[in-house]
């Protein structure tokens, strides 16, 4: 099953949690410091929250494909090259509490997305050095990747 994800950069994460749960009427599927996520199967959403600056308004992080398997990764990031799309891609990384693998392109507002696989759990929410992981950066320019903050 493929999902949309929708990541937003929150300045209140308890309030976000508490709208968020009673809007789509559910809890979060993962919750840890300074992030939630909720696994929606109606819409087939998953809801990433990324705790932010108080104070600041919600903002869009970035957008996502999750799907079933690195071999779904693999398969986008074939159909992205061949259809003229700069990609960036990521194996094993470690991001927003998950491993992940993940290619990622954007769009014509530079919007990032990602399509991903999670597979398995991660201690961290912080990125691993070099990823394009919850950041303002070109994911397809490393040489613009930060180095600090993730989802």
């Amino acid at each position: 099953m493929s999902r949309i994800q929708l990541a937003l950069r929150v300045p209140d994460l308890q309030a976000a949690v508490a709208f968020y749960s009673k809007l789509f009427d559910t809890t979060p599927a993962k919750l840890r410091d300074g992030y939630a996520n909720f696994a929606i199967t109606e819409p087939a959403l998953k809801l990433v929250l990324i705790e932010g600056t108080a104070g600041e308004d919600t903002r869009l992080d970035h957008l996502g494909v999750e799907v079933a398997s690195t071999e779904d990764v693999q398969a986008a990031a074939t159909r992205l090259v061949q259809a003229g799309l700069a990609t960036a891609e990521e194996k094993d990384t470690a991001c927003c509490y998950a491993v992940q693998d993940k290619v990622w392109v954007r769009g014509p507002g530079q919007e990032p997305w990602e399509v991903y696989v999670v597979k398995a759990d991660a201690d961290t929410l912080a990125k691993q050095p070099g990823s394009a992981c919850c950041t303002s950066a070109d994911p397809t320019r490393p040489e613009q990747q930060p180095e600090a903050s993730c989802c």
